[in-house]
């Protein structure tokens, strides 16, 4: 079996911009693959690194070679080494879709091959319930909304503020690192809403996007202790690890981070200092299911857990799921449930439609478990390659 062709679809949907990677073959089989850059800058450098990727390595190869094949592209595209989201996005995305290939060759789930299933579902919070929240009793009523939904676990972004003249709810970060006490004071009376709301039994994540200097983010975390905060995210800048581990020491918090570390190399000296407590690779962007998986048993041995990142489209929750189901340190999963409609009509069976009480059931369809729907996708063609 040889891999023969690729199309890659550049979505534009509701202010998401999932890139997407479908691998073909010469028996018929195909499989999909997500880079998860579907926010921010980036999109079509990511769309650019996989044709690249594709084009130099990949056309021609065997797609079961799965690591031979993610080796070639980390040794052999000269920037990998040392490189940052969109080289590894390209990587994660075309990774992804060699598994999903193989999985259905061989008729079999992606985690039939990483080791089996350890749970039937997984715990997953809601995330982006509150991008159009502005003061502390819009992010009340929002979150009760989202417990009314099922979910008892979720999350908020305290510092940013609903993005200008944006339809879709996205939010903008602090510019400047540096924020005045009157804003300090609203980004706790907005924790203190949400806890309020959701009552003691909820559990609330409160992510930082590593907006604010040292000395700031040390004094509004050790305000929010009284809340009972599940995890502290990203305080700082991710590759500042020494700053991470200052905050990790002055927070009395569970501190997580990985969004933005890329393959074991970039968070084997979290480990190593033990500046962290919960590590959130994506699989969309730091090497793919594998790397997650080594990843993750890394930190199993520096007894820390697992909560994968999660930010793109179906494709990319369906194969954050296969991971979910092999991997015992895995303690909750992102989900963006409250995205247009549209978003998840792009596979024929999103993961997010089976949510119930606030736990998402593990696929036992062969590969990653979700079909492209030809028809939605289409319009999104931005490349055709073949061999």
């Amino acid at each position: 079996m040889k891999i023969v062709k690729a199309r890659i679809y550049l979505i534009n949907i509701a202010g998401r911009h999932p890139v997407l990677v479908e691998l073909i073959t010469d028996q018929g089989l195909s499989g999909v693959g997500d880079a998860a850059v579907a926010y921010g800058s980036g999109g079509t450098a990511a769309a650019g690194m996989i044709k690249d990727l594709v084009e130099e390595i990949i056309l021609g190869k065997d797609p079961f070679r799965i690591e031979a094949l993610w080796g070639e592209m980390y040794d052999h595209s000269f920037w990998a080494k040392g490189g940052g989201p969109i080289v590894f996005a390209g990587i994660s995305a075309i990774e992804q879709a060699l598994w999903d290939i193989k999985g259905k060759a061989l008729g079999v789930p992606v985690y039939e091959m990483l080791g089996g299933k350890c749970r039937e579902d997984v715990r997953v919070y809601a995330n982006g319930w509150s991008f159009s929240c502005i003061t502390p009793d819009d992010f009340a009523r929002a979150a009760e909304n989202v417990v009314r939904d099922g979910y008892d676990a979720l999350k908020m972004y305290p510092l940013a503020r609903p993005l200008e003249k944006s339809p879709h709810g996205n939010i903008k970060h602090i510019e400047g690192r540096q924020i005045n006490r009157d804003f300090a004071d609203l980004a706790v009376a907005k924790v203190k809403a949400v806890r309020n709301a959701i009552g003691p039994k909820v559990d609330l994540m409160v992510d930082m996007s590593a907006e604010l200097t040292i000395d700031a983010v040390i004094r509004l975390g050790q305000r929010f202790e009284e809340f009972d905060i599940f995890f502290f995210e990203e305080p700082v800048d991710p590759f500042d690890v020494e700053a991470l581990k200052k905050v990790s020491e002055k927070v009395n918090l569970p501190i997580a981070v990985g969004e933005r570390l890329y393959t074991r190399y970039g968070f084997r000296r979290v480990m190593e200092l033990h500046a962290a407590d919960i590590l959130q690779p994506d699989i969309g962007n730091t090497g793919g299911i594998l790397e997650t998986l080594k990843i993750a048993a890394m930190a199993e041995t520096y007894n820390m857990r697992i909560q994968p990142h999660l930010c793109a489209s179906p494709v990319a929750t369906a194969a954050a799921l296969q991971l979910d189901a092999c991997v015992r340190n895995v303690i909750i999963q992102e989900l963006y449930p409250y995205r247009a409609p549209e978003h998840f009509q792009i596979v024929d069976h999103a993961p997010e439609w089976d949510v119930q009480n606030g736990r998402m059931p593990i696929s036992d369809r062969p590969g990653l478990g979700v079909e492209l729907v030809a028809e939605r996708v289409l319009p999104f063609l931005w490349a055709e390659c073949t061999s």
